[in-house]
């Protein structure tokens, strides 16, 4: 016996009910929402003591920024910039980077000095560089604005572990485990990682991905080359504020015991007005630095307009 389908016809034509779309997530949520993960898990380990949780610390103190700010440019990405990877670019390209820096510098790098810290720029801007290109080479196009934040990506990666080794670190003192110092060195950190690694990568990616997208492929130019040497020098002149400030307080109020002892090849003592003005002088270089790299990154952007790229294997 045949029996006769009386449902509506639009109960058997129709398809599956609609997906909302999905909101995509905004940087001022996962900032707020890692910050109090981060403050409750400091105090629940202060409170308990329960060293257990140090990771948990480190790790949400660490990662808290560069995730923000990773969060902040995919949202003006070009559509080729997917959340996979960009979540590559974070994890893959900044560990790639760190270990690739942590290598040659251990081997090419013995002590600390001026040319040292050209060095450390050199190195680590180079090895960030080599991962964004390795994870960026099947693009099917390339725009300048990917670029910056595919480098963005890389550099805040990083960043994110390069901090997580110093909170590490920071927990190891002469009198035990410090929970305060790693908690103080995070926030630190936190503070200072929007004008560091992902600054500079940032612009080095754009300017990678601008050579890309005129020839099609990703070839060096004497563009990239340019703005490498501009990123290590702002790179290096970060890791030596502190040098640079102490030689200037040191030509401006240095006295000529303290000349003598420098000469002799031992450490001057440093009078309480000598050490303020060191410190602030510090904070002076770097704020200059992150406020050029940052000017940088900004004249690039406006610079460069979005979906304008030349499209690999005849892609239109």
């Amino acid at each position: 016996m045949t029996y006769l389908d009386t449902r509506p016809a639009t109960m058997w034509t129709a398809g599956p009910p609609p997906v909302p779309p999905q909101r995509p997530l905004r940087w001022p949520r996962v900032f707020a929402a890692g910050l109090a993960l981060w403050i409750g898990t400091v105090l629940v380990t202060f409170a308990t003591r329960n060293p257990n949780l140090v990771p948990a610390v480190i790790l949400l103190g660490s990662f808290l920024v560069p995730v923000t700010f990773v969060t902040y440019a995919f949202a003006r990405a070009d559509r080729v910039v997917t959340a996979q990877r960009v979540f590559t670019a974070f994890v893959v390209g900044g560990l790639l980077g760190v270990l690739g820096a942590s290598i040659v510098e251990a081997a090419l790098l013995r002590q600390q000095s001026g040319l040292a810290y050209a060095g450390i720029g050199l190195i680590e801007e180079g090895v960030k560089l080599a991962a964004l290109w390795l994870l960026a080479r099947r693009l099917p196009y390339y725009t300048a604005r990917d670029g910056m934040v595919l480098g963005a990506a890389v550099g805040f990666g990083f960043a994110a572990f390069e901090s997580a080794g110093y909170a590490f670190n920071a927990m190891f003192t002469a009198h035990g485990l410090s929970l305060i110092d790693l908690v103080e060195t995070e926030a630190l950190r936190g503070v200072l990682t929007p004008l560091g690694h992902g600054l500079w990568t940032a612009i080095l990616g754009g300017a990678l991905f601008a050579v890309a997208a005129r020839r099609g492929r990703m070839r060096p130019g004497r563009s990239v080359l340019g703005w490498y040497l501009v990123v290590a020098a702002l790179h290096a002149i970060w890791d030596a504020a502190q040098t640079i400030a102490v030689l200037v307080t040191l030509l401006l109020t240095g006295t000529q015991a303290q000349w003598l002892q420098i000469e002799s090849g031992r450490n001057p003592a440093a009078t309480g007005q000598q050490v303020e003005l060191a410190t602030a002088g510090t904070w002076a270089v770097m704020a200059l630095d992150g406020l050029l790299g940052l000017l940088l990154l900004v004249f690039w952007w406006h610079r460069t307009a979005p979906r304008t790229a030349s499209r690999v294997g005849g892609w239109s």
